[in-house]
């Protein structure tokens, strides 16, 4: 370790950078980062650390004990390429100031201690995780929320609700309601810029599987990474949203990856690729299991399903998300898993047939979660599965291999609903959350704080406030 520290700051100096910023997550997600000149860069700050007040950051401590610090991951300095003074980067693990032992509520570290939980386990040696990255570019948002005044408005220069507008570089190639999916220039207007994200999330040492349009019409796009350990993906994907957000923002465009921005248009989701490897051996794959699983893939699948609801309130954490999951979109609203079906909460990809490629797909979540808590808490459903032998077919998670909508409504009221509001999910997460104390890896005081944040806070805050479209529905009563 003291060879790579020493080795990352000769580096910077010979490299002229100016600036060293040190990046963490709180505990709901949040991007934070400070920021210090090269001249403060040394070997007792990998050590020491830099210290903050933790009391100002959500979820992490008392205004009484707030004091913190920050020791950067060296495998981490990546240089930045949206400074104008050239400046190197690193994630940051949080530490308590006197002890300097990991703080419990820090979410790397618990995405750290989840992975070496199933070292442990002897269940298997890493898991591999591939997270689907689903956001809007558009061009102009504005809202405002005061006593007397709820409201919001967002353009595209795609969308087709400005086929009709008289203004220069109107040219037509709109593209329809959901009608987005694979569209091609000039309708796909986004294709540079999402190819100059990629580009930037490559070089930030994150491979790419592809990017693409997606289904809803006014700037959707999606980018697909290739899969990797779970802490590194947890750090990817925090990167992944920096570089997007901050690429468009030099663009003049602004993205976001706020799971339900449009009202009947297609939502974002965050699916959630993943498997178990042992040496070299993928234990998800068995040639003769249905859709190539083995058995301890089912009782993985059967643990995750079994805990959905209340892992979906750590995956989809926002009174939004709900309005990403509700029928008639491709978003699941049933807990069941199944082979190439978009309707099930866990699909098997009917491309990956292969040993190396075989996996399966949570699709509920969105990019409103923690990513560090919720691959964490993913993993552990699913080892909870394992560990108890569950069989998703006794439990009527399936398989199945139809489109669920379409059954008559006793067969659906058959199968698990997925939480209808963050309400109901928290409730479910406060009666069901043992399979995330093992092992102290959630500290002990986790389930209250968040139940509390999302499940009463936030979503009454949403709660009391009248909605526009009650004005025009209710006014003349």
């Amino acid at each position: 370790m003291n060879d790579i520290i020493h080795d990352v700051i000769t580096k910077a100096k010979s490299d002229n950078v100016i600036t060293v910023d040190l990046q963490f997550t709180n505990l709901f997600g949040g991007w934070h980062h400070i920021t210090i000149p090269i001249s403060q860069l040394s070997e007792r700050i990998f050590r020491e650390g830099v210290a903050f007040d933790g009391s100002s950051i959500p979820g992490f401590k008392r205004q009484e004990a707030g004091d913190m610090v920050l020791l950067p991951d060296p495998s981490t300095a990546l240089p930045d390429p949206f400074w104008s003074t050239k400046t190197l980067s690193f994630i940051c693990s949080v530490h308590e100031a006197d002890t300097l032992e990991p703080f419990v509520g820090d979410p790397r570290a618990i995405a750290l201690k989840a992975e070496q939980y199933l070292r442990d386990s002897g269940i298997a040696d890493q898991s591999s995780w591939a997270p689907e990255f689903e956001f809007y570019i558009f061009n102009r948002v504005s809202y405002a929320n005061d006593v007397n005044l709820a409201s919001y408005r967002i353009d595209s220069e795609e969308a087709d609700w400005n086929s009709g507008v008289d203004a220069e570089g109107n040219l037509g190639h709109k593209i329809g309601r959901k009608g987005g999916y694979h569209a091609t220039p000039p309708m796909d207007r986004m294709f540079d810029l999402r190819s100059l994200m990629v580009q930037r999330i490559e070089e930030a040492g994150i491979p790419v599987r592809y990017h693409h349009h997606e289904v809803g019409g006014p700037g959707q796009s999606e980018i697909e990474i290739m899969m990797g350990s779970l802490a590194k993906i947890g750090d990817a994907a925090q990167r992944i949203k920096y570089i997007v957000k901050m690429t468009a923002h030099q663009a003049g465009k602004s993205v976001t990856f706020m799971p339900k921005p449009l009202f009947n248009e297609a939502g974002s989701g965050m699916h959630f690729h993943q498997t178990l490897w042992k040496g070299k051996q993928n234990l998800f794959y068995d040639e003769k299991g249905y859709a190539g699983l083995s058995e301890l893939a089912k009782s993985y699948v059967a643990g995750m399903l079994d805990h959905g609801a209340a892992l979906i309130a750590l995956t989809n954490p926002s009174t939004n998300s709900y309005k990403r999951l509700v029928p008639g979109f491709e978003a699941p609203v049933r807990l069941f898993y199944s082979l190439g079906n978009r309707s099930a909460a866990i699909r098997i990809p009917k491309y990956a047939t292969s040993h190396d490629e075989k996996r399966i797909e949570f699709r509920p979540p969105d990019a409103t979660s923690n990513v560090y808590l919720a691959l964490a808490a993913q993993l552990l459903a699913g080892v909870d599965g394992i560990q108890k032998k569950l069989n998703p077919s006794e439990m009527n998670f399936g398989p199945f291999d139809v489109d669920v909508m379409k059954l008559s409504r006793a067969e659906q009221e058959r199968i698990h609903q997925v939480p209808t509001s963050l309400k109901e999910a928290c409730e479910a997460l406060s009666h069901d959350n043992e399979f995330l104390k093992i092992g102290s890896i959630f500290p002990e005081d986790f389930i209250s704080t968040w139940v509390q944040k999302k499940g009463e806070e936030e979503y009454n805050e949403v709660r009391r406030r009248p909605h526009p479209y009650e004005i025009g529905l209710y006014y003349d009563v």
